[in-house]
């Protein structure tokens, strides 16, 4: 372990002195198997599935897809870009479902198939440490499947496995060229970390004082991620990097508590358990999400719901992922990936469900969330059971942040069953990457924003003089409404155009019905300001003659209106969302509309648009 960069951890990570140290820790490791399920810990799964038909078919979906698993070849390493990541994940994925099938039958012809994947594996020249996070999915695979099949594997497979852990796993962890995730207050040192841990408790009794000694660093640098929770559970990243974050730093808690009888305090960080509201939140009636940053607008159940419920006693958070599960597809198997978050966990579900009684879950009573951490979001969910209830989300920010997009101001809103105002959601990296694009740099005039769906002009935001967002701005809340008539935020958007004008102050709320109204304040000084108002939708628009843009979708109509106090020129304007760059993804289905104006210099004009069914 570097000393150097231990030494500036432990001085830096945020609630480090609150962790028990793990090296004073006086308790005896769990036997194996000792991660998420011990011995015996099968048959409780066993009594859920007997009452519980939607759970039991889950367990036959991944039984079934184990049985296909016996047919393929093994895992080779096979880069895809600068990555291993997706067969990392393939890896995790194979070995978690064939160890928990062999557990969960006693069928041995899963058991081997497991062992074949590490070997596999574990012959690797490395798991490309370059990228650390296909080491930490890899190490957390092996780890598993070490610990789950230790009875089954001979001596001889059991050293495979753990001169891999230690060649492929610690040691390139503690080269200074790719261990810059202890520090990272993001997903990177959840999954990195988790991974490291599994790996660390799989081996335990191997080398008790170093794996005590790693153990202890992996819990007292996660602090810099879970640090992101704070204050009050809201997730800076969005919806799919929760889904990432999250999920991997449940399953390095939930190994602590099984292994060790303790998480050493991880789980009473700031905002921790009060992040299962967020995503909660972050489903809309639609079943698709607030997609935010780099996020895809479907909502799929997420298994570590049940962890925090269970945990927590809240049952009424898993009241939507509940729903998912009894209304699965037949075939759901064939779309697993969007029907469960990272769904190579997809045994923690079943672990996590039989720990606890589903059979009285009783919906949300709230309907309104305000986060004030480093993405500043209001959300409004009229109710919890049908498709037509009214959504409003509303983000703040900077782009800044770990994932962002240029999209403070912008808005999400459901009405009667239809997304009006949505976002075109992330693109996947890799056909960026290959095409030459730098989309890592978050610096201003970086590439990254000139990316169609990255920038602000693809988003429910205003842009001013045809200009990106100040990179390095932060729009705030700075007041909520929560009442009957009046739901919904005040933002100051005022640093995300510094330059362009002297203040902008942007009200986003629903009427008594349910009706959308967003209000812009804009303040000039001495120079005028070209202001362009976008909303971004997957419904039909028309201009009609009155200057009113007609939206239609699932045979439901709207008009957008725009009422104006101090502006020159104001247009209605539809604009295609057809890729401006050949390396920008394709957006069908969708188009942008809103308004194209003029702010005198030294004035202040007042916006207000209103969304509303057409009757």
């Amino acid at each position: 372990m570097k000393v150097v960069l231990f030494v500036i951890m432990m001085l830096a990570s945020p609630g480090t002195r609150a962790q028990e140290g793990v090296m004073e820790w006086e308790g005896r490791i769990g036997d194996h198997p000792r991660l998420l399920m011990k011995e015996g810990e099968e048959a409780r799964i066993s009594d859920m599935l007997t009452e519980d038909e939607a759970m039991a078919r889950v367990h036959r979906g991944i039984i079934s897809e184990c049985d296909d698993m016996l047919g393929l070849p093994v895992l080779e390493r096979v880069m895809e870009g600068k990555r291993l990541l997706h067969t990392s994940r393939e890896a995790l994925r194979r070995i978690f479902w064939l160890a928990y099938s062999y557990r969960m039958t006693g069928n041995e012809a899963y058991a081997d198939r497991a062992i074949d994947e590490m070997m596999a594996v574990c012959a690797f020249s490395d798991w490309n440490p370059s990228h650390f996070l296909d080491v930490g999915e890899m190490v957390m695979a092996v780890a598993i499947g070490y610990d789950w099949l230790y009875g089954r594997m001979s001596p001889q497979q059991r050293q495979v496995v753990k001169d891999a852990i230690v060649e492929k796993g610690f040691i390139p962890a503690d080269d200074e060229r790719y261990a810059g995730f202890y520090n990272l207050a993001n997903n990177w040192n959840q999954v990195c970390c988790g991974g490291l841990l599994y790996g660390a408790l799989a081996t335990y009794e191997e080398h008790p004082d170093k794996a005590r000694e790693l153990i202890d660093l992996y819990v007292k640098s996660v602090p810099f991620a879970l640090s992101c929770y704070a204050p009050d559970g809201g997730y800076p990243e969005g919806f799919n990097y929760w889904g990432y974050g999250t999920s991997f730093q449940v399953m390095m808690i939930a190994a602590l508590e099984s292994a060790m009888g303790t998480d050493f305090g991880l789980s009473d960080s700031p905002g921790f358990l009060d992040t299962a509201a967020f995503v909660q939140f972050m489903t809309a009636p639609s079943g698709e999400c607030f997609n935010f940053s780099d996020a895809v607008p479907y909502a799929p159940c997420n298994p570590m719901m049940f962890w925090f419920a269970s945990k927590t006693g809240e049952t009424h958070r898993i009241w939507l992922e509940r729903r998912n599960i009894e209304n699965l597809p037949d075939d759901f198997m064939d779309d697993v990936s969007h029907r469960f978050t990272e769904h190579r966990l997809l045994p923690s579900l079943m672990i996590f469900a039989s720990a606890m009684d589903m059979s009285r879950l009783t919906p949300p009573e709230e309907h309104f969330r305000i986060y004030e951490g480093r993405t500043p979001l209001f959300i409004y969910r009229s109710g919890w059971d049908e498709k037509d209830d009214a959504y409003l989300g509303i983000k703040g920010g900077s782009p800044t942040t770990s994932h962002a997009h240029m999209d403070a101001g912008s808005f999400v809103y459901e009405y009667n069953g239809v997304r009006w105002s949505a976002d075109l959601g992330m693109q996947d990296y890799h056909s960026l990457e290959s095409r030459g694009v730098d989309l890592w740099n978050q610096g201003e005039g970086g590439q990254r924003w000139d990316v169609f769906r990255l920038g602000n002009e693809s988003h429910s935001t205003l842009t001013i003089n045809g200009k990106h967002h100040k990179v390095k701005s932060f729009v705030p809340i700075v007041r909520t409404w929560r009442e009957r008539d009046r739901k919904g935020a005040r933002l100051d958007m005022t640093s995300a155009f510094e330059e362009d004008i002297d203040s902008l102050k942007r009200e986003i709320w629903l009427d008594r019905k349910d009706h959308l109204h967003v209000r812009d304040i804009i303040s000039t000084g001495q120079d005028q300001a070209d202001v362009m108002w976008v909303m971004t939708t997957p419904a039909r628009a028309e201009i009609l003659p009155d200057g009113t843009i007609l939206l239609e979708k699932d045979g439901r109509r709207m008009e957008l209106k725009a009422v104006c106090d101090g502006l020159e020129g104001l247009t209605p304007h539809i604009w295609t969302n057809d890729p401006p760059h050949d390396y920008d993804a394709p957006n069908p289905g969708t188009c942008r509309v809103g308004f194209i104006m003029t702010v005198p210099e030294y004035s202040e004009a007042v916006l207000e648009v209103l969304l509303t069914p057409v009757r």
